[in-house]
């Protein structure tokens, strides 16, 4: 369980890098730099894949009823899965 611990908090901080770059495309003038090369890739690239992993991890303990996910704060469970709602609903719509 201290893996998905880990995984968890590895998403909310992609999470959060995703928040930033989605930000940064409203800037006028957007910053360069390595800095924001991270964000840029941590937050759209690396967070839906670390997102997916750790939504399915929970939804599939849910379904087999493990009672091992109390290790994991329910806050951070449901933050991510609600950004990867988020996620999810900006690509679709940036797809079209």
């Amino acid at each position: 369980m201290r893996l998905l611990r880990l995984l968890s908090r590895v998403a909310f901080i992609c999470n959060v890098c995703f928040l930033l770059a989605s930000f940064i495309q409203w800037l006028p003038h957007p910053p360069e730099g390595e800095i924001v090369t991270q964000i840029i890739v941590l937050g759209y690239l690396l967070s839906i894949v670390v997102n997916i992993v750790v939504n399915c991890w929970v939804i599939a303990m849910l379904l087999f009823r493990r009672s091992k996910l109390a290790s994991v704060p329910l806050w951070l469970l449901i933050v991510n899965f609600i950004f990867f709602v988020l996620q999810i609903i900006l690509f679709i719509i940036n797809r079209r």
